[in-house]
């Protein structure tokens, strides 16, 4: 008696678990930015000369 009793419970945790799972989750609201607005933490491709920075002298 005590095996079908363990069964049991381990088929109802495992549906319980199996039907939490299916239940919806809220997502998280996607913003787009306003347009003709620069987005942050990009920088524009093609403006900066890449590994071409001016040098720099100190005469001491």
């Amino acid at each position: 008696m005590l095996k079908y009793v363990i069964i049991g419970s381990a088929s109802l945790a495992l549906v319980g678990t199996a039907v939490a799972a299916d239940l919806p989750h809220p997502q998280p609201v996607v913003q787009t930015g306003p347009v003709g607005k620069f987005p942050v933490g990009k920088t524009p491709v093609g403006k900066y000369p890449v590994g071409k920075a001016p040098v720099v002298t100190t005469r001491g």
